[in-house]
């Protein structure tokens, strides 16, 4: 039997105000778009911005539904929403941020399993890392350099 050991390497800010200027104008598109959210069931918002090598933002937000497995998280309607808008553009960075009307959150949150997911196709498909900045409500930033570090043992193409 041999083991392997596998590493992630995030970064942590403790403010949105450390941040790039360019990643804190990301950081508020992805805040406006959480408050479009349709989350009439969980009542948790999530907003995601995209910026694009052109210097474009793409936004989404979660869209829910009384069929809980119909709905989409806020990352995905914005990638998906960036590959059929401009399908040949490189995606740089992604900002994500979440609230609840339930409770205040201050844990940065990352992207869900199936998010990582398809953002670690595009990823393969453009041979260039994303940048995720993913955050609570308030707090701290957590920034990770490559989906790869956040989903390190990506499925993609090769495997088919």
């Amino acid at each position: 039997m041999k083991k392997i050991k596998i590493e992630t390497h995030l970064e942590v800010f403790d403010s949105v105000s450390e941040l790039p200027k360019e990643i804190q104008d990301l950081l508020s598109k992805a805040q406006q778009a959480r408050e479009n959210a349709y989350a009439p069931y969980s009542h948790f918002r999530v907003g995601a911005a995209l910026q694009l090598a052109s210097g474009e933002i793409v936004t989404g937000n979660n869209q829910e539904n009384a069929a809980f497995p119909s709905g989409l998280c806020a990352e995905r309607v914005a990638v998906f929403h960036a590959g059929a808008t401009y399908p040949d553009m490189t995606i740089v960075a992604m900002a994500i941020t979440a609230r609840s009307l339930n409770q205040k959150v201050d844990t940065p949150t990352p992207p869900c399993g199936a998010c990582r997911q398809a953002l670690a196709e595009y990823e393969v498909k453009q041979k260039s890392p994303i940048s995720i900045y993913f955050m609570g409500e308030v707090g701290k930033v957590v920034k990770s350099n490559s989906v790869k570090e956040l989903l390190p043992l990506i499925f993609d193409s090769s495997y088919l």
